[in-house]
């Protein structure tokens, strides 16, 4: 009788068995999906924003170059741009909701190579084959190596998923590792600060650090706001708590102040140097805010966080070397006419102003190949009158210029 139920037993003991077994690759399956939806979401919200700044900036540019009397508001295309900003802004604030934020974060690489390839593609001037090589090598290597980055932090990127619940959030703000980590925040943005203010120590590292230590407030405060939003919108409300209040303060407050370093930046230091040096402080800050009040680590094995970091570092280089073949712009230095200033009568041969030649290849001021131009388009010409000696102890002025007249 027991060999006869023996078998019994076994049979029924096998569906619960695998049922068992079944239920754990089904809830990583669906965090997978939930960090693919969450990165899908950053990469286009990234990617559209890039277009969107890149179409903006080409309204500017073309009513710049045109006699068109409207103002950039009144174009079509500066309104597409807007429209396609803010439709890549929800995206990547939607993106904080399913995926953990240090994955989310360093995803933001795409916008400059976003930004390299369009450059690349709508450039205006004319390239031969072997200089358009060596002008964007680094450009080709430094998007490859950010694509190769974003891959492995995809890949290998934390999988911890937790509801935003007002409860989790409140229990995560009280907890010590993340008052340890604000109160060491909290004193090195105080000496940044002095250093900044008070000694005048505008060093480009001091003020992104400020801006990356608002940064890693900004994306700790957006995932909580995110993450509440959806819960509530699948049925649970949380909008209710005042932790939800506090944290959406918290996010716009951190934002103001980080862009208003920002600005202050991009006046003193090259947009290319602000992007890489920018990208690199943030992202490091943000990664850490997140493994502290969110946790984004526990649990993950050592391989992975070593290729989590590694794709980080390859990132890191990629957006460096996009950034770094960055045209820097030209001042633009005026002509000012030497026969004008005062002093200068050896610029003078017998009363008649010594022209520049107007055949010349480069000519200041004065137009190329004119010999056949009417009078009133050669240049003008100041007769000058000798200094003449007034009786003694009144000077004279050395020079008189007289009213040059043009011929109708």
């Amino acid at each position: 009788m027991e060999g006869g139920n023996s078998p019994s037993l076994q049979l029924q003991q096998l569906p619960l068995a695998t049922a068992a077994v079944s239920v754990q690759p089904h809830t990583d399956s669906f965090s997978y999906k939930e960090n693919l939806i969450g990165a899908l979401l950053a990469i286009f919200g990234h990617l559209v924003s890039s277009i969107a700044l890149n179409l903006q900036k080409y309204s500017h540019i073309r009513l710049a170059g045109s006699k068109d009397p409207r103002a950039y508001f009144r174009t079509k295309t500066w309104w597409s741009g807007l429209l396609l900003l803010l439709l890549g802004e929800l995206a990547v604030f939607s993106s904080y909701a399913f995926a953990p934020l240090s994955l989310i974060v360093p995803l933001s690489a795409v916008s400059v190579v976003a930004s390299a390839i369009i450059g690349i593609i709508f450039v205006k001037e004319k390239w031969k084959p072997k200089e358009f090589l060596r002008r964007y090598v680094l450009s080709f290597v430094g998007c490859g190596l950010a694509v190769v980055g974003t891959y492995l932090l995809v890949t290998f990127g934390p999988n911890s998923h937790e509801k935003m619940t007002a409860e989790n959030i409140t229990r995560h703000l009280v907890s010590w590792p993340f008052l340890l980590y604000m109160l060491v925040e909290i004193i090195v943005f105080c000496l940044l600060l002095y250093f900044y203010k008070e000694r005048n120590a505008n060093y480009i590292v001091i003020i992104l650090l400020l801006v990356a230590l608002l940064g890693s407030m900004t994306v700790v405060t957006v995932k909580a706001v995110a993450g509440m939003i959806l819960v509530s919108i699948q049925g649970t409300l949380q909008l209710d708590s005042p932790i939800f209040y506090i944290m959406l303060v918290c996010m716009a407050a951190t934002a103001i102040y980080q862009a208003t370093f920002l600005a202050q930046a991009s006046q003193l230091y090259d947009s290319a140097q602000i992007s890489s040096i920018g990208y690199i402080l943030s992202t490091t800050a943000a990664i850490s805010a997140g493994a502290t009040f969110y946790l984004d680590f526990m649990g993950e094995d050592v391989l992975h966080i070593c290729m989590f970091a590694l794709g980080c570092l390859i990132a890191f280089l990629g957006v460096f070397l996009i950034t770094r073949n960055r045209k820097k712009p030209v001042p633009f230095e005026p002509y000012i006419s030497m026969d004008a200033m005062p002093g200068m009568q050896n610029m003078h041969d017998k009363g008649i102003a010594v022209q520049p030649d107007l055949k010349a290849s480069f000519s200041y001021g004065a137009l190329e190949n004119n010999d056949s131009m009417p009078e009133i388009y050669t240049p003008a010409t100041l007769p000058i009158v000798q200094e003449q000696h007034g009786p003694k102890g009144v000077s004279a002025p050395p020079y008189r210029v007289l009213e040059h007249s043009k011929k109708e």
